[in-house]
C-alpha cells in the first residue's frame, strides 16, 4: 500500500510525460478509479486515505486541498523524473496506475464526475450523510 501523495505524484508526472494534463477535479476521479482497480484486482486498497463523496464526485480531501490552487487548470509536475518515481512502486502497481490514467485520459473532468456520480458507491455515501466511500462498497459494486 502507498501513501496517496506518492500515487498523486506518479499520476501527475505520468500525465505530464504523456501530455495528457490533469486538473485537480480529474485527479480526484482518477484516484477513485485506481482505488477501484486495485480492490478488484488485488482485493487490497492502493492507498489508505479515505475517499469522500462530495458534490462533484469522489474526493480525497487532503489531495484536493494541496492542489486546489491550480483551479481547473492542469497541475504541474514536481522536480522528480517519472523513472525516479516508478522505482517506488511494484511493477504490477505501476502497470495498474498507468492503465487507469491511459484509459481515462480522453475523458474530461466533467465526464468522470458524471461517471462516478452514476455509481452506487458515490450515491450511497453522498445520500447517507456519512460521506465516506468505503472500500468494501467499491469492491462490491465493481465485482
Amino acid at each position: 500500500m502507498y501513501d496517496v501523495q506518492d500515487v498523486v505524484e506518479y499520476i501527475i508526472t505520468y500525465s505530464e510525460v504523456k501530455d495528457y494534463g490533469i486538473s485537480n477535479l480529474k485527479l480526484q476521479k482518477i484516484l477513485y478509479l485506481i482505488q477501484a482497480y486495485s480492490l478488484i484486482q488485488t482485493k487490497k486498497p492502493c492507498f489508505l486515505e479515505e475517499i469522500e463523496a462530495w458534490d462533484f464526485g469522489p474526493v480525497i480531501p487532503e489531495v484536493y486541498r494541496k492542489y486546489k490552487q491550480f483551479g481547473s487548470t492542469d497541475i504541474q509536475a514536481r522536480c522528480r523524473s517519472l523513472e525516479e518515481i516508478q522505482k517506488e512502486f511494484e511493477k504490477e502497481d505501476r502497470k495498474r496506475i498507468e492503465e487507469v490514467v491511459d484509459r481515462f485520459a480522453d475523458f474530461s473532468a466533467a465526464d468522470l464526475t458524471t461517471l462516478t456520480q452514476n455509481q452506487a458507491p458515490w450515491n450511497d455515501a453522498f445520500g447517507s450523510g456519512e460521506k465516506v466511500i468505503r472500500c468494501e462498497n467499491i469492491l462490491e459494486y465493481f465485482s
